[in-house]
């Protein structure tokens, strides 16, 4: 498995169907040209196997920590992490 942080478009919309819908491309780019935003694709055998998205926030009582905000496994794969198999 290799991790890596998506920072262009066509990658992010090569992993489309990790998201609960089909990403939009003008919502897509501004997130990724979003400082503070964060989006991690996990590969196996170079398919998209997996993401993860985050946002930073800033509290006032804890400082900036970073908000989980959806992650996605396509379904084969959860099927080969829970047996083991990778």
């Amino acid at each position: 498995m290799d991790i890596r942080r998506v920072a262009a478009l066509d990658s992010l919309l090569a992993a489309g169907h990790l998201f609960d819908d089909p990403p939009i491309p003008s919502a897509a780019s501004r997130f990724l040209e979003s400082p503070g935003h964060h989006l991690l694709i996990a590969y196996v055998n170079d398919e998209p196997a997996g993401m993860v998205t985050g946002v930073e926030m800033t509290h006032p009582d804890k400082g900036t920590e970073m908000f989980l905000y959806e992650l996605g496994v396509d379904s084969p794969f959860r099927v080969a992490a829970s047996a083991g198999l990778w």
